[in-house]
C-alpha cells in the first residue's frame, strides 16, 4: 500500500500534531512541502486538497482530509483505534472530551504565545508582550485544571495513553523554544505527564523533524 501523503512544513505546529498521531498510529506517510512564499498554497493543485489554501492536507489514495484535528483522528481510527477508545462508550467520551479541551482552552490560549515569541519575530515584527502576559494568565488557569486532572489519571482521559494526549505534543514542543519553556515547572503533575509524553518515541521523531537545520 502506498505511504499517505502529508502536505505542509514541519515548522507548522498543525502539520506536526498530524505527524504526531501518524508515528504513534504507526501509518506509513510521506512529506510533501507547500511552499507559500511562491503562492504554492493557493494554487489550484492545493485548493482541491484544502479549499482554505491552508495546511495541513491529507492524502490517502484518492481522499484528501483537512484541519488537522480531523487527520489526526482519521490516522487513529483506521490505524490505531484504540488511541480513541472506541468501543468503549466511557472512555471514548473522555477522549473526547480532553480532545475539545487541547482544542479550545490549551492551544487556544497557547497559541497566541508562540505566534508572538516564535512567529511574529521570524516575520519581522516584534512581539507584543501584552498579548504574551494575557495569555500567560489564561494558559496558567488551563495548567491549574490539568494539574488537579493529572493527580488523579496517568493521562488526560484517564490511566490510558489516547490521542488527546497526544494532539498536545506540537504546540508542546513548541513552547520549550520561547522563553516560558519552564512553565510546567509550577505543576509537578503535568511535568510529569509532559516528560513521559517526551519518552515516546512517536515524540522523539516529531521533535526532532521540528529541530530547524543547521
Amino acid at each position: 500500500m502506498a505511504p499517505v501523503k502529508l502536505y505542509g512544513a514541519t515548522m507548522s505546529w498543525n502539520v506536526t500534531r498530524c505527524v504526531t498521531a501518524l508515528e504513534e498510529a504507526g501509518v506509513e506517510y510521506e512529506l510533501v512541502p507547500i511552499n507559500f512564499g511562491t503562492g504554492e498554497h493557493k494554487s489550484p493543485e492545493h485548493l482541491a486538497r484544502n479549499p482554505f489554501g491552508q495546511v495541513p492536507a491529507l492524502q490517502d489514495g484518492d481522499m484528501y482530509i483537512f484541519e488537522s484535528r480531523a487527520i489526526c483522528k482519521y490516522a487513529c481510527r483506521k490505524n490505531k483505534p484504540e488511541l480513541l477508545k472506541e468501543g468503549d462508550l466511557k472512555e471514548s467520551a473522555m477522549v473526547d472530551v480532553w480532545l475539545e479541551v487541547e482544542a479550545n482552552q490549551y492551544t487556544a490560549k497557547l497559541g497566541p504565545i508562540l505566534f508572538e515569541c516564535l512567529v511574529h519575530p521570524m516575520l519581522g515584527g516584534a512581539t507584543d508582550q501584552k498579548v504574551v502576559e494575557d495569555n500567560l494568565g489564561k494558559i496558567k488557569t488551563v495548567l491549574e485544571v490539568y494539574e488537579a486532572r493529572l493527580t488523579k489519571y496517568k493521562y488526560l482521559a484517564g490511566d490510558y495513553i489516547s490521542l488527546a494526549d497526544l494532539n498536545h505534543v506540537s504546540a508542546t514542543l513548541c513552547l520549550a523554544a520561547t522563553p516560558y519553556a519552564n512553565l510546567f515547572d509550577s505543576y509537578p503533575h503535568v511535568k510529569a505527564w509532559w516528560t513521559d509524553l517526551l519518552a515516546r518515541p512517536s515524540v522523539q521523531k516529531v521533535a526532532s523533524l521540528m529541530k530547524p537545520s543547521s
